[in-house]
């Protein structure tokens, strides 16, 4: 007999208990890292101006084999001993250094925090609540400011309850559009344990996928206060998929993957409204990477968000858009 979709390991790691010998503080904050030295200093004082103690919060570094900066030297000027370090022997890529991340983690609750990424004070306070106030979540989010390269302010997530608490209809809502951003959420060790590693089908979107698989299986606590800090810049992991298209095949593998773990009715209204929104946003990057001058860019972002939805709402505008490209025109 197969197993549920949700249950399925064959594309997963599992992840094991932590051994019993040691002790279990509360956090386990994760900082997989790569080639972001100057971006690791700044993750790390947001963490440590908020640290617990190593009784209460582990707090360790998980460096991809990083080529430049010294992230072992970033981490001992600024930790001073008090954070753990740890370096892969070479370039596994960025989901097994996820998985050594959740492997090592030791605590109740595992804040995943790539070390591009930022947490404003209180962050670790406020989410903690959720855990004490409804024991039965398996997950705590908040809301994020988006920030650029050097800091700047770039928005944020929309807003999705008034008040801290259960987020409602929470399946449909987050596997209608990715509404979580890595570094704003943190997830029992046990849920892991439960559920598997990151998909490893996937190089992007992979986050999306967990958080729909987590909140098909247990509710999820929201905190509308903006208490992480995501940045955006063409380095990152998405944005080095942005120009091949790749970035939207993979939504659309996402999609298609936790599709699988949603009642029929739900699957029904949720996946076209999703492959509609991400379709939109394939159009909204082909215009912009043909202002940029990118025509293979557009083009492949096109193609994406056809494959992603080919009702005529979005086949016309790709329509008009490709036929910009073949003039080389940036401007409608």
């Amino acid at each position: 007999m197969s197993r549920a979709p949700i249950l399925d390991m064959r594309h997963r790691d599992a992840v094991s208990r932590p051994p019993s010998d040691q002790p279990v503080p509360f956090w386990s904050v994760m900082i997989p890292t790569f080639n972001s030295g100057d971006y690791l200093r700044q993750t790390l004082t947001s963490v440590l101006a908020q640290d617990q103690g190593p009784e209460r919060m582990q707090i360790e570094v998980i460096d991809d084999a990083s080529s430049r900066d010294d992230p072992a030297a970033i981490v001992a000027g600024l930790g001073n001993g008090r954070v753990q370090f740890t370096r892969q022997l070479r370039n596994v890529g960025h989901i097994a250094n996820f998985h050594t991340c959740l492997q090592r983690a030791r605590g109740q609750v595992v804040h995943l925090l790539h070390g591009d990424d930022l947490v404003e004070p209180g962050f670790y306070e406020a989410l903690e609540h959720g855990f004490h106030a409804v024991p039965e979540i398996g997950a705590a989010f908040c809301r994020t400011r988006f920030i650029d390269d050097d800091g700047r302010d770039l928005g944020m997530t929309e807003q999705e309850e008034d008040h801290a608490g259960p987020l409602p209809d929470q399946l449909a809502r987050l596997a209608r559009e990715q509404r979580i951003m890595t570094p704003s959420i943190v997830v029992r060790r046990s849920v892991y344990v439960a559920l598997g590693g990151f998909d490893q089908r996937l190089a992007c979107s992979e986050d999306w996928e967990m958080w729909v698989r987590i909140a098909a299986r247990y509710p999820v606590w929201y905190e509308p206060r903006p208490l992480a800090k995501y940045r955006m810049h063409l380095q990152s992991n998405t944005g080095r998929h942005i120009r091949s298209g790749d970035d939207m095949a993979y939504t659309r593998q996402a999609i298609e993957i936790f599709a699988g773990y949603l009642p029929p009715a739900t699957r029904q209204a949720v996946i076209p409204l999703a492959k509609r929104t991400y379709a939109r946003a394939s159009l909204g990057m082909a215009d912009r990477m043909l202002r940029l001058g990118d025509i293979p860019a557009a083009r492949a972002q096109l193609w994406q968000a056809i494959r992603l939805d080919a009702s005529p709402s979005i086949v016309w505008p790709a329509i008009k858009i490709m036929a910009r490209t073949l003039v080389g025109a940036p401007q409608p």
